[in-house]
């Protein structure tokens, strides 16, 4: 596809398959090309950190050294976080994607239901569907395998178990990709980049090792970046992450990301409940008593001070001191 820009120049259509610094790698007519994105993109940002993110479908023309992003065309949905906890800024991680596989693992390093909850929480908010990975099944020497898996099904989601090293869960895996633009996103250490070699030897990604120290790994993907399968698939690649704070999500809105909480929505003592300190909270209880995963309700209260409130929470607050 390809048509004219306003200053007469002829562009054509791309995809976004790796975003480095200020300069993007677009596959155009099966070809990728460095590209970097025109001065207007930067202008129209507004409170977003970068104007262009992998999956994008993006304008290009080709006039000039390296050629030059004019547009990106309408994004179908985006995954972005808070850029840091010192710029507030969101940062579009990457757009256009059909799932999320949240990928963990039960050793080296330990699953952390907190980052997973924060991610499933961002995935349900940008209404993109998830499933859930545990990784290197074959280090769970503890058997915790089976209680996480109950907590993240008891919540509503498909949870794959898998070993690159041992194969497991493998072949589910490529079935479940087949056809679709997914992403891999995770810790790092957990194994992304492992089991994307597992499903395709020749792409011969980088693997790190973990410390045992920290019991954290370090970074091998140090950029978000596209690959294709051999049947087809496109799989976008993420860096481990750090911290996850969903950007737009307010503290109203977050009760509804855990989908386990229904049944115990609209049972609170006080109707504008919080479901974290107020007494006769169904929520809360609800987590005392077993019938919510405490791990997750955890996340739930740490998440909630962490949003900001809604817009006209906000209005009011000003107003009491104007």
């Amino acid at each position: 596809m390809s048509n004219g820009s306003s200053d007469g120049s002829h562009l054509v259509e791309g995809l976004v398959l790796r975003g480095d610094a200020r300069v993007y790698h677009v596959l155009i007519d099966g070809r990728s090309r460095p590209c970097a994105p025109g001065g207007r993109l930067f202008e129209e940002l507004n409170e977003r950190k970068s104007p262009v993110a992998v999956g994008d479908r993006v304008r290009v023309t080709l006039e000039g050294d390296p050629a030059r992003i004019e547009e990106v065309l309408p994004r179908r949905n985006w995954l972005s976080k808070v850029a840091s906890s010192h710029d507030p800024r969101e940062q579009v991680l990457f757009a256009n994607v059909d799932q999320v596989f949240v990928v963990g693992s039960l050793a080296a390093p330990k699953f952390s239901s907190n980052r997973a909850d924060r991610i499933l929480v961002g995935c349900h908010w940008s209404e993109i569907p998830a499933v859930v990975v545990l990784n290197k099944v074959d280090l769970d020497e503890d058997g915790e395998e089976e209680s996480i898996r109950a907590t993240y099904e008891a919540a509503g989601y498909e949870v794959l178990s898998t070993s690159a090293l041992r194969g497991d869960g493998v072949e589910t895996l490529r079935e479940r990709l087949k056809g679709r633009t997914s992403v891999f996103y995770g810790a790092s250490g957990v194994g992304k980049s492992s089991l994307l070699n597992a499903l395709e030897p020749g792409l011969g990604l980088k693997i790190g090792k973990v410390s045992k120290y920290w019991d954290a790994g370090k970074h091998t993907t140090t950029f978000s970046s596209m690959v294709s399968l051999a049947d087809g698939s496109l799989v976008i690649d993420t860096p481990g992450i750090r911290t996850f704070r969903p950007h737009g999500l307010v503290k109203t809105e977050l009760r509804y990301r855990f989908p386990e909480f229904a049944p115990f929505l609209g049972k609170c003592h006080f109707a504008d409940c919080s479901h974290d300190h107020e007494p006769g909270c169904a929520v809360a209880e609800a987590a005392e008593a077993g019938k919510l995963p405490p791990s997750r309700y955890l996340t739930y209260v740490e998440l909630l001070d962490e949003l900001d409130p809604p817009p006209e929470e906000v209005e009011t607050i000003s107003g009491e001191f104007a």
